[in-house]
């Protein structure tokens, strides 16, 4: 049933996966549903629920990434770091929290779908130094955007981006980000099913 909402969702959008991703992602809901009980990972219940609120939710940034490392911090059950690490194999995504239940349910999810491509590490985001050199900062419910840059200043040089997933557009943070920091791209996210405003936040260091 889950794939078949999955497929559905997909032919509404310009994302092409192959069987093996979507069943890939259709596993990991099963794994937050069932792990979801015991840690409480989420406040969504439904797994259909599921499926458009966090994996669609996440999935529609996937065609806006050109990078080859990330790191998604306050990555929570690892959205949407683990849902673009099965969109897009090639590139590396640290998924970053300071809570340990949810670094090991990232681990857990690591080994049972196979995802070479991901990082999960138990870290204050201010104490983490990155071992690579890193494309970008990503952040879902994470933050207020003055705090991501204040945060995760350290995390990037001057070329790399901060990526923020927002509801509504959020002039409010804009207007208050630190000096030396500006909107690049402000992209209109389409999640198929889901109601309200979904915007791509992406600024750089000026």
């Amino acid at each position: 049933m889950l794939l078949e909402q999955l497929t559905a969702l997909l032919a509404n959008t310009d994302i092409t996966l192959t069987e093996q991703q979507k069943q890939q992602l259709v596993d990991y809901v099963g794994l937050l549903d069932k792990w979801n009980k015991a840690y409480n990972l989420t406040s969504v219940r439904d797994p259909q629920e599921m499926m458009v609120k966090h994996i669609m939710d996440s999935l529609v940034v996937a065609p806006h990434l050109s990078g080859k490392n990330y790191i998604d911090v306050g990555t929570g059950p690892g959205l949407p770091g683990i849902v673009l690490a099965i969109a897009l194999p090639d590139t590396h995504f640290v998924l970053l929290d300071s809570l340990g239940k949810r670094v090991r349910f990232l681990t857990q999810v690591k080994h049972a779908l196979g995802l070479e491509n991901v990082t999960p590490v138990q870290s204050r985001v201010e104490e983490y130094q990155p071992s690579v050199k890193l494309d970008g900062v990503l952040s879902r419910a994470f933050a207020s955007l003055q705090d991501m840059v204040q945060w995760c200043g350290h995390l990037v040089d001057d070329e790399a981006r901060f990526l923020a997933l927002k509801g509504q557009f959020p002039q409010q943070e804009l207007d208050s980000l630190p000096a030396g920091v500006i909107l690049e791209h402000d992209i209109s996210l389409q999640v198929p099913e889901l109601d309200g405003e979904r915007h791509l936040i992406i600024l750089k260091k000026d």
